[in-house]
């Protein structure tokens, strides 16, 4: 199991947090999502074997949300 931490723009207000868990939580792969809505920090438990870091930014992105670095 890997863990990744991604902080995201949009993660800060409640309906963007809604989307993205849901998002995230019907990825194959996914174990866990965790958002911390005061800085947009999002943790992600995965399992490298049925998805990648790469993919799941990617799926990210494509709902509209912005990686902050």
């Amino acid at each position: 199991m890997n863990e990744m931490t991604i902080h995201i723009k949009e993660a800060t207000k409640e309906e963007p947090i809604q989307t993205l868990e849901m998002v995230l939580m019907q990825m194959d792969g996914i174990e866990r999502a965790l958002v911390d809505i005061t800085d947009g920090e999002v943790k992600v438990s995965y399992n490298e074997n049925q998805v990648s870091k790469d993919e799941i930014i990617k799926k990210i992105q494509q709902h509209g949300m912005h990686i902050s670095q």
